[in-house]
């Protein structure tokens, strides 16, 4: 099967050994490399943003990267990108045209606009994820994306009209179905993880003899580094590591790097919180594993993958109880889920794990399982392959039907 992926600004090639490499980036090319492996032909689309990039890259991983020219070969805002979806839609109907994929797949919102524009006209079986849908984001965080006051209405009309949509978990369905998309054409599809690369065994990242808190994500408010902050005070004898946003050379410039440093200061724990900036792919997994707990507290999340990259590595997980950490986290079983921005529940939770280290173990142990039972790549490329049958199947009888009533 010949499968088109649109990732107009989460390039995968980012996720391939680089640093800060996002959920979006990460799960496009994990993805597209099992789809590769059970012998599908895989390109991945994603807008230029460096004029040095060639057009087509071959990874290693079996799909292929073709660098779209939509809007000037630099990084911008991502709130800019929307304005050069024609041209990338423009781009993909020539190539699509010429080379033509069975099935086409967008991941986020602005992916969606220009990938159905292309498949209307082509006639081609569109799917759609969404990274982060706005709506619930606004429920569960203040946002000033300039882009909000038209992105709800776009993503309503892309959700409604794609052939199929995959929701990365079942938070993600109640919302779809608000904007009118019918429940019998979405299937849930969550995020996976790398079961080689994160796995319980092999180095650990040095630390002391404190008890150690990871916790992981860009340096943005919602991503909930505070509210593990204000917990802090409460865990003696207890550090927290933060792991993202900018390089380490470049943190002291970050306005929220500074503000939880501030903020470390005021409580008084500042000696107590180690900031890594952004780490390459293949060092999360000993930083994880050096980690007691790994603290998953942001406002809002769909995907989830650093928690189950924890549970991969056998370590226990306390998680708000949103999004994609509610289908992936089970309570008291592989993990503690808490209240979102509940400094108390945070706090409560994690003296627990930290006073009894065989329950560590315990939930960590669970998590491994859940982890490898549900959550490798290959399980979430052979569901998502099963939407794809399930399309071409659906379009070839259309095209046969079609052509039976033409000649007739």
């Amino acid at each position: 099967m010949k499968i088109a992926m649109v990732s107009e600004h989460a390039s995968p090639l980012a996720a391939l050994g680089g640093v800060a490499a996002g959920g979006q980036k990460v799960q496009v090319a994990e993805i597209s490399a099992a789809l590769a492996r059970r012998g599908h032909l895989v390109t991945v689309y994603t807008r230029r943003d460096d004029p040095d990039l060639p057009e087509r890259v071959d990874t290693p991983q079996g799909y292929s990267v073709v660098h779209v020219p939509a809007g000037p070969a630099k990084s911008i805002p991502d709130d800019e990108l929307l304005g050069h979806m024609g041209p990338f839609a423009q781009f993909l109907d020539d190539q699509w045209t010429v080379n033509r994929p069975d099935v086409v797949h967008a991941h986020s919102w602005r992916s969606g606009i220009a990938t159905q524009l292309a498949a209307r006209h082509l006639d081609l079986p569109a799917v759609q994820t969404f990274d982060a849908m706005e709506a619930v984001v606004r429920r569960h965080q203040d946002t000033s994306d300039t882009s909000s006051s038209d992105r709800h209405r776009i993503e309503a009309m892309v959700a409604r009209s794609a052939t199929w949509v995959v929701a990365t978990c079942t938070d993600e369905v109640f919302e779809l179905m608000r904007m009118g998309r019918s429940r019998n054409r979405i299937s849930v599809v969550p995020c996976g993880v790398d079961l080689d690369m994160f796995t319980p065994d092999g180095p650990t990242a040095p630390r002391g003899g404190r008890h150690r808190i990871v916790s992981v994500g860009n340096s943005l408010p919602g991503k909930g580094f505070d509210v593990v902050l204000r917990a802090l005070p409460a865990l003696p004898d207890t550090e927290l590591v933060i792991v993202g946003g900018p390089e380490a050379s470049q943190l002291p410039a970050d306005t929220e790097v500074r503000r939880l440093r501030k903020l470390a200061r005021d409580l008084g724990v500042g000696d107590r919180v180690l900031m890594y900036g952004s780490v390459a792919r293949e060092g999360m997994p000993a930083i994880l594993r050096s980690a007691d707990v790994v603290a998953c507290t942001p406002w809002y999340e769909p995907s989830g993958i650093v928690a189950l990259e924890a549970m991969a590595c056998g370590v226990p997980v306390v998680a708000s109880g949103v999004g994609g950490m509610l289908d992936t986290v089970v309570h008291d079983v592989t993990g503690r889920l808490v209240k979102p921005k509940s400094t108390a529940e945070v706090a409560d939770a994690i003296i627990h794990l930290l006073r009894d280290q065989f329950l560590r173990q315990s939930l960590g142990a669970a998590g491994r399982d859940r982890a490898r039972a549900r959550y490798s790549w290959d399980r979430i490329a052979a569901d998502t392959q099963r939407i794809y049958d399930r399309l071409e199947a659906a379009d070839c009888r259309r095209q046969t039907s079609a052509a039976t009533l033409s000649s007739g």
